[in-house]
């Protein structure tokens, strides 16, 4: 048997239930903390440290060339090679010709590697390359 405490009629409560609202927040805290390492774009590569002012957001849809330090080759994040890039590449300028082609180099990728990205863009017809290092400032 439950005994009313408030001495009231049997009427509506006009007090708040949160509970539902808590507990809907947690599993959308819960969400968001699994998804937000996933968000992060691009390949894992151990970028080197520069002095330089981050990249302001001119374009929508940056292209990004990421060297890993074994010598892979990743468009955005889907692996590529050397030719197909340059091919890929040359196809983008045709649609968009100022085109600016962000180059993400492993500090402990070959030399090389990285230089042979960089002729093969140029070689391609991009006249804008920018390297992306990391700032050290964390």
């Amino acid at each position: 048997m439950a005994a009313d405490v408030d001495g009231g009629d049997g009427g509506s409560i006009s007090g708040i239930n949160v509970t539902p609202l808590v507990d809907v927040m947690l599993v959308l805290l819960v969400i968001f903390m699994v998804t937000a390492p996933m968000i992060q774009q691009g390949v894992e590569v151990d970028l080197p440290v520069a002095g330089s002012e981050p990249l302001s957001d001119e374009e929508s849809t940056p292209m990004v060339v990421s060297v890993t330090h074994e010598g892979g080759l990743f468009l955005n994040d889907d692996a590529t090679e050397i030719d197909a890039l340059a091919a890929l590449t040359a196809a983008l300028l045709e649609e968009r010709p100022d085109l600016v082609v962000y180059v993400r180099g492993d500090r402990r990728a070959p030399y090389g590697e990285v230089a042979a990205v960089v002729a093969a863009l140029k070689t391609a017809g991009v006249t804008q390359v920018g390297l992306i290092t990391d700032t050290g400032a964390n």
